[in-house]
């Protein structure tokens, strides 16, 4: 039922939380999924709903999580054997449906992300500006993190002018907010880092921070400079390729199931074997029964 599916949609959206959803549109048999069958993937890759099996939950939860960081839809083809109809190819991610001799199916995948989040901690002219542009460019604007997770599609800028700007600073770098400024001077920012450093902010967070803050556009006036951060913010996150959360060391990238060609991500692998001293990856049960049977 795909009611209960999108209930569980429409409330993760109304909690911020980012998600994309999987619709198959076509298919030919064999096929276990049929048009309409839906399912929800998580951001940490978690799938609720069903769209296929082991040859299509894995492909789906990959163009997934792609989608989610660079917040385009795509439409995915896994095609059997003399599944590709002629003429079909333009938009469509082709995969190989191998886990079976034939069967089409074709998934659109759509992410839902939510609005993102600018942070503005201090006061004045550029902070005020600021917050009247974030808002007219889809931003949900707030004065304190307060609730909200500052993850990385969180964007900070801290203008307090005053020594508590390196307090904001030590907390804010502390987060995974993707993007961290300080409006200040050159000089004052310079003096602001040094203090961070002295206070033990590891070298790798304080080279997040953007000081000072805003895309060198020449600007002069509040409006300017709140015009240039804005910029530099939007450049930021158009431009971040967020790369998938790390794996554990040694299981990094991708590997090819011996048995039906497909690709595997091995950091979420769930069938591998051991054989002399070298660990083989696959899409599902079956494909490592069958390699385990010619051992």
């Amino acid at each position: 039922m795909a009611e209960p599916l999108l209930a569980r949609a429409a409330d993760l959206e109304r909690r911020g939380e980012a998600f994309a959803l999987a619709t198959v549109v076509r298919c030919e048999a064999p096929t276990s999924a049929k048009p309409g069958a839906k399912a929800l993937i998580r951001e940490d890759g978690r799938v609720e709903g069903w769209v296929g099996g082991a040859c299509a939950e894995p492909v789906v939860v990959r163009e997934a999580l792609n989608a989610l960081r660079d917040g385009r839809p795509r439409l995915i083809g896994l095609y059997g054997e003399g599944g590709r109809g002629p003429g079909r190819g333009a938009g469509i991610l082709d995969y190989a449906m191998t886990c079976h001799s034939g069967g089409t199916l074709e998934i659109y995948v759509e992410p839902y992300l939510p609005s993102p989040l600018l942070v503005l901690i201090g006061h004045g002219p550029v902070v005020e500006t600021l917050a009247t542009l974030g808002r007219a460019a889809g931003y949900t604007v707030v004065s304190e993190p307060g609730s909200h997770a500052l993850g990385r599609r969180a964007s900070v800028v801290v203008a307090t002018h005053a020594d508590s700007d390196e307090d904001a600073l030590a907390r804010v770098l502390a987060t995974e907010a993707g993007y961290v400024s300080l409006v200040a001077s050159r000089r004052r920012a310079t003096a602001i880092l040094e203090r961070l450093r002295q206070r033990g902010v590891e070298a790798e967070r304080l080279g997040r921070l953007k000081a000072p803050a805003g895309l060198d556009l020449g600007a002069v006036t509040p409006a300017e400079i709140a015009i240039s951060i804005l910029a530099e913010i939007v450049q930021h996150h158009r431009g971040d390729k967020v790369e998938p959360e790390p794996a554990a060391a040694g299981e990094t990238g991708e590997a090819i199931d011996p048995i039906c060609g497909m690709s595997v991500t091995i950091a979420t692998a769930r069938y591998r074997s051991q054989a002399g001293g070298q660990t083989t990856y696959f899409c599902c049960a079956h494909c490592k029964e069958t390699f385990d049977s010619r051992q």
